[in-house]
């Protein structure tokens, strides 16, 4: 099981496309086999997604996500967790555990801007 995680210092982002950078976590027998961080690479409508997807992304955990982008992640098969906050190490371990649990999505549109990297030009 593989899983991106969108990520602020540390901690879950609340905009998923807007995030600094994911953690991406590799996960075999209830253990980590493989974490990195990679630099969120563009907030372009549809490309993280498929990203993620071409990465072997099963899940994706966030403080909120688009509507297009949730219902892109489902065409994909990406399962996507939404209104998750804390400490990446502690929802790592929610995860691992069974215990995470979808809440409020923190994402309405309009909300994420000004925050994090912007959308590319054309995308907005």
């Amino acid at each position: 099981m593989k899983i991106a995680i969108s990520t602020d210092s540390e901690k879950v982002s609340k905009h998923f496309g807007r995030c600094p950078e994911f953690t991406i976590v590799e996960i075999k027998n209830n253990k980590v086999k493989d974490r990195k961080i990679i630099f969120n690479p563009g907030h372009m409508t549809g490309f993280l997604p498929k990203f993620f997807k071409e990465k072997g992304v099963n899940c994706v955990i966030a403080g909120g996500a688009g509507s297009r982008a949730q219902e892109l992640f489902e065409q994909f098969g990406i399962k996507l967790i939404t209104g998750v906050q804390g400490k990446v190490n502690d929802v790592i371990r929610s995860f691992i555990k069974r215990e995470i649990k979808q809440g409020e999505d923190m994402c309405s549109p309009g909300k994420g801007k000004g925050y994090g990297i912007k959308k590319e030009k054309g995308h907005e």
